[in-house]
């Protein structure tokens, strides 16, 4: 029986790294921590880079994973089985928040609305399953950037829903940065005026996000009077996408 390929092996375990660490790492630390010689390793991230498994900030020169391993990661996971995972915790939280709850995907550069649990009142609400959202304009859209979910990419032009929607990239981009800081992202009345959402994103093995979830509603009812989401939404949103995202076999 042949060998190993050893390159093979050291490539895989950067990619594990970077998808098991805190964010973006330097050369010095994937070295040190895999016990390779700093220019093997550069080698190696070189190499990843090349292919798109591996993104290098322009500015730190730090390292991240690339959008073409995450489209490639996500590629065994059919709609249907992140829906069927997600629906056992969609219905406690809208239970939990008394908001109506989205899961949502990427699909070709857009935000697929794969479940929908309707507010538990009386009000009259619309199915929303098959509903293709904007990537900018949305709490799901803008997590699925943020973790470049299926490949997501910002587009050149992007569309103003309301005087509130960010279109500048520079705005965006900083925007994006703080939803992986802080783990969730928001929209109030980004898409439409007097309505706001939170959303957090779901995992899958390696920790790649594939998906989305989150609450929407009246600003009154998801902001405090300062415009901020209500902490106890947060809360719940994140700890849904937590227990879907073991489901499907994350880790972190």
């Amino acid at each position: 029986m042949p060998g190993t390929v050893q390159s093979i092996e050291r490539a895989a375990a950067i990619l594990r790294m970077l998808a098991g660490g805190p964010g973006r790492l330097g050369l010095s630390e994937i070295a040190r921590a895999l016990d390779l010689a700093k220019g093997t390793t550069h080698g190696i991230l070189r190499t990843l880079q090349g292919v798109g498994f591996v993104e290098q900030d322009r500015t730190s020169g730090q390292y991240q994973l690339g959008a073409a391993l995450l489209h490639l990661g996500t590629s065994y996971l059919d709609i249907n089985e992140l829906r069927s995972r997600s629906i056992n915790w969609a219905d406690p939280l809208a239970a939990n928040s008394g908001e109506a709850v989205r899961i949502g995907t990427v699909l070709e550069g857009e935000v697929l609305v794969v479940h929908h649990v309707f507010r538990p009142d009386d009000t009259f609400q619309t199915l929303d399953v098959g509903t293709l959202l904007p990537l900018h304009a949305t709490a799901l859209g803008k997590v699925l950037l943020a973790y470049r979910a299926g490949g997501a990419t910002v587009r050149s032009e992007l569309t103003a829903y309301t005087r509130k929607t960010l279109i500048g990239r520079r705005e965006l981009t900083a925007g994006l940065e703080q939803v992986r800081e802080q783990g969730f992202a928001a929209d109030i009345e980004e898409l439409t005026l007097g309505q706001a959402a939170v959303a957090a994103p779901i995992r899958s093995y390696g920790g790649l996000v594939i998906g989305a979830i989150g609450v929407s509603g009246p600003v009154e009812r998801l902001c405090d009077s300062h415009y901020r989401p209500r902490p106890h939404l947060i809360t719940c949103v994140r700890d849904a996408a937590r227990a879907i995202s073991r489901d499907l076999g994350a880790t972190r």
